[in-house]
């Protein structure tokens, strides 16, 4: 499976994913820039955490003008799967790709750790490898973390089964109903704020991370190598 790590300026934690999809899950991934991204021969979009553009304005705004966005807009309507982690998840809300916004944290403060969280739907090409309502730690980093949307959105996203994860503790920084991560409509578009990417190794402190990569592997799997 190949994967592309969609990279812009202030992109912080692409070489972790780098590694985590390399080195632990034994697949390829390449560093793709925002400014030349061809991304039809990849199988899979990851868009790493980091201050994209120095978080100027708020986070994942201006990325969102990047030349890469059309391209991605592309492969998500291609129905590849695309993952988007902290400030990813929020360069897939300031590009609608994922609906809702974000706030700075509630103390309006830089906040970092371990966030405990609650595995909402396993019906999903990202978290097939989890069981229902299992709780798992992922390392958390950030300052605009508190998740916003509308009560309308909201009950859209409850009635199509698109939370993912929420929080089990206090780190969601006042996120509405402690959401952690979303889908997309088509469900092909994950958005988590925790890092899953720094839990794929027990001497970087836990492997919780990593089933969320091995159930993207799994359904490429799937519908690929079994097929073939």
């Amino acid at each position: 499976m190949k994967f592309a790590i969609l990279v812009f300026p202030g992109s912080g934690c692409d070489i972790d994913m780098h590694h985590a999809i390399n080195e632990v899950l034994g697949e390829k991934a390449d560093y793709v820039s925002h400014m030349t991204a061809e991304l039809s021969e990849y199988d899979a979009v990851f868009i790493p955490t980091g201050a994209s553009y120095g978080d100027y304005l708020r986070p994942g705004a201006l990325a969102k003008s990047s030349p890469a966005i059309p391209e991605l807009k592309n492969f998500v309507a291609s129905g590849k799967p695309v993952l988007g982690v902290g400030n990813g998840f929020q360069i897939l809300v300031e590009t609608g790709i994922l609906p809702g916004a974000f706030l700075q944290n509630k103390g309006l403060k830089f906040r970092s750790g371990k966030a405990k969280l609650t595995v909402q739907n396993t019906d999903s090409v990202f978290t097939s490898n989890y069981e229902q309502g299992q709780e798992i730690t992922i390392p958390f980093a950030h300052q605009y973390g508190n998740y916003y949307i509308d009560d309308k959105s909201l009950a859209g996203l409850k009635e199509s089964n698109r939370i993912v994860f929420t929080y089990t503790d206090e780190i969601g920084d006042g996120s509405t109903e402690n959401i952690a991560g979303v889908l997309n409509e088509e469900g092909n578009v994950l958005g988590i704020m925790p890092l899953p990417e720094r839990a794929v190794e027990e001497i970087i402190g836990g492997t919780d991370g990593l089933p969320l990569f091995n159930s993207i592997l799994k359904r490429w799997n799937e519908k690929n190598v079994n097929h073939a």
